[in-house]
Parts: structure tokens; C-alpha cells; sequence
């Protein structure tokens, strides 16, 4: 899932305003953000083997404590808790770290068995949604349309970059998304770490654009979207 998770990050706008799309994007991408620095790190593993689904060659064979479910719980804990206390603004603070879990229920329904439920017990669930390139597509497509439609019904462009800023980064998600599934397989595990560090320009990105746009919902709008 790649595409699928932005789109958590679009449609959470609706359930709260309050919320900048750039924390959105750091919640419900937070796991793949970190996963890139401890491959660096050598704390995970992931290696390249072409054919083990249909959609990636990615076999992700170990990742406990990025992508485990209580990891995630735990991350959703941490990052929700930090926005409370920053903010004191529970409801926004449930839907950052419910952005956090967000990511655990879309990967499960897209990866073959390989996430773990508890570091260090050797069980893993996946639906193998990525066997099927037809259903991946139809599936994520569906959530990205849905997201940007709620993130537009839910804010305005105050300004021409407000506009630009938000369709330039869908359409680099797409560009992305469809180098991912047609394009050919990374020469090795290792370079993703390095490569996927990169992710981490698309929380600022969130900021930027949200900055440039309104808030359209009856909710106050907070000075400086957090």
C-alpha cells in the first residue's frame, strides 16, 4: 500500500480540521518513515525477490518493530500522546494516532502473510491483496480518489499555490505509485533504506500545502494548522 495510506491522509481532514494535512502524512505513513532509517540502521531487513507477489518484489521478511501490531499500537500511542500534549485537543489527537494504526489495517489487507502481530513470535498475517495487480489497483485507486475528494470537499485554495501545491503532489504520488508497479525491481534491499528516507519530504510538503488552503468545516479553524 502506498497510495492508500495519503489517502488516510486526505480524508482526515473531514473528521479533523483542526489537524494539518502535514501531520496527516507524518501519522499515516509514520511506520514507512521509520522503517527506511532502521533498514539504514540494520535493526530491520527486507530483501528483493522478483515474483514473491504479483505487485512487489519486496520480500519483507523482517520488520517487528516498525510494522508489528503492537509496534504500531505502541507508535499510534506515542505520536497521538504527543499531539495531546502539544495541543490539548483529544478528538485531533485520536485521529493522528488512529492515522498510525490506519497503516497496520491497509498493509494487512495488501501484503502476503509476513506482518507480525508481536515482536519475536514467529506468526504473520497479510490478505495478499498484491497478488492480484487488477484488485491492488481498483483498491488503492478507489481510496486515493476518496481521499482527495474528501480533503477538497473539506478545504478551499486560498491562494493559486494552495492549488498547485495540492495537485502537484497528487500527481507525484501517482507518477510514484505507477513507477512502483510497472517500473523494474530495486538491484538490492540495502538502497531502500537510503532511497526511503526521502519520504520523509512529503510531511513538509503536507505543511505547505495546507498553509495555502482553508478550512471550509463549521469547526474554528486553529491560526496555524498543526
Amino acid at each position: 500500500m502506498f497510495i492508500g495510506h495519503f489517502a488516510v491522509s486526505f480524508a482526515a481532514k473531514k473528521a479533523a480540521p483542526r489537524v494539518s494535512l502535514g501531520t496527516m502524512i507524518l501519522s499515516a505513513s509514520f511506520i514507512d518513515l521509520l522503517w527506511p532509517l532502521f533498514l539504514v540502521l540494520g535493526w530491520e531487513h527486507v530483501r528483493v525477490s522478483p515474483g514473491i507477489t504479483t505487485v512487489t518484489p519486496l520480500d519483507f521478511y523482517y520488520y517487528p518493530i516498525t510494522h508489528s501490531l503492537a509496534g504500531v499500537l505502541g507508535w499510534s500511542l506515542l505520536l497521538g500522546g504527543i499531539y495531546w500534549l502539544l495541543r490539548r485537543d483529544f478528538k485531533s489527537a485520536l485521529i493522528v494516532g488512529l492515522g498510525v494504526l490506519s497503516h497496520w489495517v491497509l498493509d494487512f489487507l495488501t501484503h502476503r502473510p509476513d506482518l507480525p502481530l508481536v515482536p519475536g513470535i514467529d506468526f504473520t498475517v497479510g490478505l495478499g491483496l498484491w497478488n492480484s495487480l487488477p484488485g491492488t489497483i481498483a483498491v488503492e485507486g478507489s481510496l486515493f480518489l476518496a481521499g482527495i475528494y474528501w480533503y477538497t470537499k473539506a478545504t478551499t485554495a486560498r491562494n493559486r499555490t494552495g492549488s498547485l501545491s495540492f495537485w502537484g503532489l497528487v500527481i507525484f504520488l501517482v507518477i510514484i505509485y505507477l513507477s512502483n508497479l510497472f517500473g523494474p525491481p530495486p538491484p538490492d534491499g540495502d538502497i531502500l533504506g537510503y532511497v526511503g528516507l526521502a519520504m520523509w519530504l512529503f510531511v513538509p510538503w503536507g505543511y505547505w500545502i495546507d498553509k495555502n488552503r482553508i478550512t471550509k468545516a463549521a469547526e474554528p479553524e486553529s491560526p496555524t494548522p498543526s
